[in-house]
């Protein structure tokens, strides 16, 4: 058996709340109530809503990440270049002051 999507399920949310609406007297004798209907669909609506917002919010994440790897590769070559000064200044015993570890 598949699980279903977001989508799926507010889809059965929408028939099943429109079923009950339609047959409210029939359910009432289950004790379901129109109170129980209108829920639902209060339900249903905040589930679209809150989806909504979470897909707008994954496509500003997705325009950050790109945003944050622009500027990390443009202090990677920035980091290239101060490590490579340093050692052209500095005895390779100075280098640790600076944060270069490397041997060489």
């Amino acid at each position: 058996m598949s699980k279903k999507s977001y989508a799926e399920k507010v889809n059965d949310a929408q028939v099943m709340h429109t079923g009950m609406q339609s047959n409210q007297m029939q359910v009432a004798t289950r004790g379901w109530s129109t109170t129980n209907t209108s829920r639902l669909n209060t339900t249903r609506t905040e589930v679209v809503k809150l989806n909504d917002e979470q897909e707008k919010l994954k496509a500003q994440l997705k325009t950050k990440t790109a945003e944050l790897d622009a500027k990390m590769s443009e202090l990677d070559t920035q980091m290239k270049e101060a490590k490579r000064v340093v050692k052209l200044v500095f005895p390779q015993t100075q280098w640790k002051e600076f944060g270069i570890a490397d041997k060489r």
